[in-house]
């Protein structure tokens, strides 16, 4: 039984390399609002965590231990029997709920305590997330999804389907997870913050370690971007790809201008060029630059606006975020909708344990819901992963299915205690210097 919920505020400076920089974002400090469901008797609960890049980090540990006591005198096997009940319990609070609804802080409070359930349920089982829920019958799989608010675009008897047709090639995807793993991209050379020497020289070993996908920050004076996609194309050449990411700094003609000069450098994506909330916006700019594709979602609230996004057909690629949705059930329901539009799944993970948590998305994607890797992604950056006991493991520009129990989220204690704020060691020297 969950007698409690610890959470805890830990940050990263990596502002002082600018690691993570970009446009709208230029001195990040990557952190993470990190709970603990704490079980009767001592025994092992679940990890849990939302990533933010410094200051609010605190509102989302004060949303986690308000919220969090909805989950309190549930059971692991209360949730085992009804895959929906802890999304229900913390999304359908109707005072917390009247705060977003079902959007920032309390969102991503709600994504912490859900995800740290999933965590508790996959460790029990002895399986890695990814593979927990792969072995689950199709109409088990749906029972985790509310539908509310998606019936119109998907209901429940064709998201079943859907399942059912990708289930007798489930276990030849996961024995091809298990020997080649799946694709990736990487963001670590193109921070907005680098210089040009330095990103050459990023560029030039993440070349040599098989990565053949990369993203760069742009959206700072238009000249500077377009030297930016040369400075890459003349480092790396023609054969690998090139996807840009402006962090919403542009308007919709801004973006369209902005994309056409940056277009001779063969841009596979174009990420987040104007407001995440922005449907149309993002429609205009689709149908004004195509072919070239626009990418989106890492800020999207929730499954209504990625469903909005997907019936107005103004995105070519679908970037969920473990914690901006509310956790694995809500990505388990916008996944499904980017199947049934047939737009590929490439998931957001630049920050503080997210690259831990989406390789357990998108396998899940693949063994269970689109059934294939084709134009599908996941972000890599290179930042922080010493801190996590299961780390992801990176071959070729693939990421290695985890094998080890749960959601891969488990931190280091000293970790924890180096740089929870502000009294951790790293916080209070930097206060006294």
């Amino acid at each position: 039984m969950i007698v409690g919920i610890d959470a805890r505020d830990i940050r990263f400076p990596t502002s002082r390399h600018s690691h993570g920089s970009d446009a709208m974002n230029p001195d990040p400090d990557y952190s993470c609002a990190y709970v603990t469901l704490l079980m009767q008797g001592g025994k092992p609960g679940g990890n849990g965590l939302t990533f933010t890049i410094g200051r609010g980090n605190d509102l989302c540990v004060s949303a986690i231990q308000g919220l969090g006591k909805n989950l309190i005198g549930y059971t692991l096997d209360d949730f085992e029997e009804d895959l929906g009940l802890a999304s229900r319990l913390l999304l359908h609070d109707s005072q917390y709920r009247w705060l977003g609804p079902e959007k920032g802080v309390v969102h991503l409070a709600a994504a912490a305590l859900i995800n740290a359930v999933w965590d508790a349920l996959s460790k029990r089982a002895g399986q890695p997330l990814w593979r927990y829920i792969s072995e689950m019958s199709s109409k088990r799989i749906a029972s985790a999804i509310d539908f509310r608010h998606m019936r119109d675009y998907l209901p429940e008897a064709e998201a079943i389907a859907r399942l059912e047709a990708q289930a007798d090639g489930r276990h030849g995807r996961i024995a091809t997870l298990l020997e080649d793993g799946y694709p990736a991209y990487t963001t670590s050379a193109g921070w907005i913050g680098y210089s040009d020497d330095n990103i050459i020289r990023r560029l030039k070993a993440a070349h040599a370690e098989g990565w053949r996908h990369f993203k760069i920050k742009v959206g700072g004076d238009l000249q500077s971007d377009i030297d930016r996609c040369a400075l890459f194309r003349k480092t790396l050449g023609n054969d690998v790809r090139l996807s840009v990411d402006a962090n919403q700094v542009w308007d919709v003609s801004e973006a369209v201008n902005a994309v056409e000069a940056m277009a001779p450098y063969d841009i596979y994506w174009v990420e987040e060029p104007i407001s995440p909330d922005d449907v149309l916006g993002h429609k205009a700019i689709a149908d004004a630059v195509a072919p070239i594709r626009i990418a989106t979602g890492e800020h999207a609230h929730n499954k209504v606006m990625f469903k909005q996004f997907l019936q107005a057909e103004a995105i070519g690629f679908c970037q969920i975020d473990a914690c901006r949705l509310a956790g694995v059930n809500e990505v388990l329901a916008v996944m499904l909708m980017a199947d049934k539009a047939n737009i590929p799944v490439c998931p957001h993970a630049g920050g503080v344990g997210l690259c831990e948590y989406v390789q357990h998305l998108s396998m899940i994607d693949y063994v269970c819901i689109s059934g294939t890797m084709e134009e599908r992604v996941i972000e890599h950056a290179a930042h922080l992963h010493e801190h996590f006991c299961h780390p992801i493991e990176i071959r070729n520009g693939r990421y290695l299915a985890p094998t080890a129990p749960g959601y891969s989220i488990d931190m280091w204690p000293e970790s924890m205690k180096q740089f929870e704020f502000p009294h951790g060691e790293v916080w209070t020297e930097e206060t006294v210097t």
